[in-house]
């Protein structure tokens, strides 16, 4: 099972984690895209996916309706129907290979009440329904890159379309030094939702280190407060920014459009050995 394997975009490879006998490494292009606890989905290996995970956790008590735009692994497909049964989702992967790879090799079939579409994330949002979504995740990325196109304020009109009123999206993106990609990105998020968050590790989040970085949005109130707590008490103490400090972080930067002339930020060489 650990080995390459060519999938539709390039080739992928799986390790097995030396240290958890079910805990299972995918990488593309040499970049860690997924970690996955095949018997234990709420583990979490990256900083990253936990902040997503506390943005989920502090979400209305019950079920969620999920789309996710990005599939990978499905670490938090996985972690979410582990945490909270009887959700559904919904995963736009335009990689069919690499969907029939994680379904033979890492067991998406554990996954209940799972859909995936094999398309882009754009394609595929296309064919899902209004209001039908209690969360977004948009978690894609080529290499260690996240596609322009899913950045622009054309692209998060169509997902705020999916959501319900009171639904969250998530946006996992990838910056360095001066963030201008995750202000610009952060300004396009705030034109369309009223209340939005920022999480990530305090190094990065001053741009003294490349790495990832969560956006949460919603229509209605997030609960900043408790978010903040859970940031803190993680491994790295994370930072959550909002309100006039978020405002100030954004600092004028101008929203993506269609067609902008914008370059997504690609991580220095030594990032990832």
């Amino acid at each position: 099972m650990p080995g390459r394997y060519p999938v539709t975009f390039g080739e992928v490879e799986l390790l097995r984690d030396l240290d958890r006998q079910d805990g299972w490494l995918l990488f593309k292009d040499g970049v860690p895209q997924s970690y996955i606890d095949l018997q234990d989905p709420t583990f979490l290996e990256f900083e990253y996916v936990r902040l997503m995970a506390d943005v989920i956790d502090v979400m209305d008590d019950g079920p969620l309706s999920c789309l996710h735009v990005g599939g990978g692994a499905c670490s938090i497909p996985r972690y979410v129907s582990a945490t909270r049964p009887g959700s559904r989702h919904i995963v736009l992967e335009p990689d069919g290979l690499l969907v029939n790879l994680v379904r033979e090799q890492l067991d998406l079939r554990s996954i209940p009440k799972l859909k995936v579409i094999v398309a882009g994330g754009r394609e595929g949002t296309q064919k899902i329904w209004d209001e039908s979504a209690d969360l977004v995740v948009l978690d894609a990325f080529t290499g260690a890159t996240m596609p322009v196109e899913l950045a622009t304020a054309e692209y998060l009109a169509d997902l705020a379309r999916v959501l319900r009123p009171t639904g969250t999206l998530l946006i996992n993106i990838a910056d360095g030094k001066g963030l201008a990609f995750a202000r610009r990105l952060l300004a396009t998020v705030t034109g369309a939702y009223g209340h939005v968050a920022l999480l990530a590790e305090p190094a990065i989040m001053r741009g003294r280190r490349f790495g990832n970085l969560i956006v949460a949005a919603s229509r209605t109130a997030l609960p900043v407060d408790l978010l903040t707590r859970r940031a803190a008490g993680g491994l790295t103490q994370a930072r959550c920014v909002y309100g006039e400090a978020l405002t100030n972080f954004i600092a004028g930067a101008a929203p993506i459009h269609d067609g902008d002339p914008v370059l997504a930020p690609v991580p220095p060489p030594s990032v990832f050995g």
